[in-house]
């Protein structure tokens, strides 16, 4: 087990870069940091030059890959990190310098226990992609095949392991402070972090991910994942269908093409809301570097490392939720919030409703190009503290998909309306989830496992069987040590060190 005092050296490090680039000005202004939190990040700025803007995107940058990809959590949680710093981090860039050649052709040897020229019949030296984990080579099978080979970074996996550690030790001091640090639950969103890189850093997972996700979109034609090389895959080596399409991002390439281009933001968003909505397993990384348009018009999708899962009933309060915002009906949506375990049975559903409609009524008189799911959920983030509503780690990853698929599908066609494209595929979904047929059907096939069951249940019923919340049950999380560094003869030291260090840097910038 590392030291604490190994991760307050790591988080002084961090600290400086991010001191350096402005990033903890909000985090020392804020009312509802703790204390000692505050006076730690004073230190952390003694001696550096700030900018008069924060660039957060760059100083998550500068710490390097574990940190670009903690900058792209953090961008969905403006509750967490504020608005300003949520919206900056939006543009942090995935890409690094590409490893050279020979390291990489030796990973994959290795990986795959024999020489490339038994799997390819050519691959291109030059990656056409390098990111924080992984750079992708064009290759030639064997057999003739056009494919794209994924290939892990050499040493990837033990510089996330030491990041997230520090990470996971960092949130236990703040959420032992308690309160406001408490109900943002900063421990189980880097557990689910956690979670998340460690499925990217497997690449049988993420191939596992595509395969299941291609057959789940059999009843979407217009969205195309590509094939897994199951004999070329290793975990540290994917190997996958090229994809010939034009990038989503390339807006001006998809219009000389003749590409139809409000149709294609309707296929992306009634795609997203199959995964997520019909299915509950979703691609979660939906950017616009990861999305293709084919001659033919389909959408298709690459990088599978990240993917969220919801369970069926879930899916039913979200869909709720998604189609009361819609239609206006936010008594409905207070509702099911408290029938989730969202919002604390203490609280009144007719003043948590009027809240929602603050939220929702400003848009509804909006030109339909100026109306933001995003703007949504900031507003729903606005009133969570007022409410005492706990976060949901396992709805970030769903909160943030829904904003970027927005953001992509807006630059296909500025005057999209999510609502209105969603409107009919929502209200179809919970006609069939919940209409008196499928209330029907639920309830016998219930019946009949309850009475197979009845024996267990009469013994174990209160044990066993508590009234269902909105969030899945937590996750263990292990033991770690809380240390007080904010005050006392450790803060003295810790000044002093940051004092000589910021002078330090001074005279040899000088």
């Amino acid at each position: 087990m590392t030291a604490p005092a190994i991760h307050l050296w790591r988080l002084f490090k961090w600290g400086r870069i991010l001191a350096r680039h402005g990033a903890l000005r909000g985090i020392e202004r804020d009312a509802n940091t703790p204390r000692p939190i505050r006076r730690f990040v004073r230190v952390l700025r003694i001696g550096a030059r700030l900018p008069t803007v924060p660039a957060y995107a760059d100083a998550f940058q500068a710490i390097g890959p574990a940190a670009i990809k903690l900058g792209q959590t953090l961008a969905t949680r403006p509750d967490l990190v504020g608005e300003e710093a949520a919206h900056d981090l939006l543009r942090l860039q995935d890409a690094l310098p590409p490893v050279p050649f020979e390291i990489i052709r030796e990973r994959i040897e290795t990986s795959y226990g024999r020489p490339l020229s038994a799997f390819f019949a050519e691959i291109e030296e030059a990656p056409i992609g390098a990111a924080s984990i992984a750079q992708v080579h064009r290759a030639v099978t064997t057999d003739g095949r056009r494919v794209a080979v994924k290939v892990l970074r050499p040493g990837i996996e033990s510089d996330f392991a030491r990041a997230i550690e520090t990470y996971e030790w960092a949130a236990a001091q703040l959420e032992a402070y308690g309160g406001e640090a408490r109900r943002l639950r900063p421990r189980l969103v880097i557990e689910s972090f956690k979670r998340w890189t460690v499925r990217e850093l497997d690449f049988r997972r993420e191939a596992a991910s595509a395969s299941e996700l291609a057959e789940a979109m059999t009843a979407e034609p217009d969205f195309m994942v590509p094939t897994i090389d199951w004999q070329r895959t290793t975990g540290k080596v994917l190997t996958l269908e090229w994809i010939d399409g034009i990038k989503l991002s390339d807006r001006d390439a998809l219009v000389r093409a003749g590409h139809d281009m409000p149709g294609l933001a309707g296929k992306l968003i009634k795609a997203f809301l199959r995964q997520a909505i019909a299915e509950g397993f979703f691609h979660a990384d939906m950017h616009q570097g990861n999305l293709f348009a084919l001659p033919d018009g389909r959408i298709a999708a690459i990088d599978f490392g990240i993917m969220g899962r919801i369970d069926r009933r879930a899916r039913v309060w979200l869909a709720e939720i998604l189609y009361g915002l819609i239609t206006g009906d936010y008594k409905r949506v207070a509702e099911i919030h408290f029938e989730a375990g969202y919002v604390p049975a203490h609280h009144n559903v007719a003043e948590f409703a009027t809240a929602l409609r603050a939220v929702g009524e400003p848009m509804r008189g909006l030109p339909v190009k100026e109306m933001s799911i995003g703007g949504m959920l900031d507003g729903l983030f606005s009133i969570t503290r007022d409410f005492d509503m706990m976060t949901q780690p396992h709805l970030l990853l769903l909160q943030k998909t829904m904003v970027m698929v927005e953001g992509v599908a807006r630059g296909l066609d500025p005057d999209i309306n999510l609502w209105d494209v969603s409107a009919p595929f929502v209200r179809e979904w919970i006609r069939t989830e919940l209409g008196p047929e499928a209330k029907v059907a639920d309830r016998l096939i219930a019946d009949i496992r309850t009475l197979a069951r009845l024996p267990e249940l009469v013994r174990n019923i209160e044990l066993r069987f508590p009234a269902p919340g909105g969030a899945p049950p937590e996750p263990p999380l292990r033991e770690i040590q809380v240390v007080r560094v904010g005050g006392g003869w450790r803060y003295a030291v810790v000044a002093l060190l940051a004092a000589a260090a910021g002078v330090l840097g001074t005279l040899l910038l000088a």
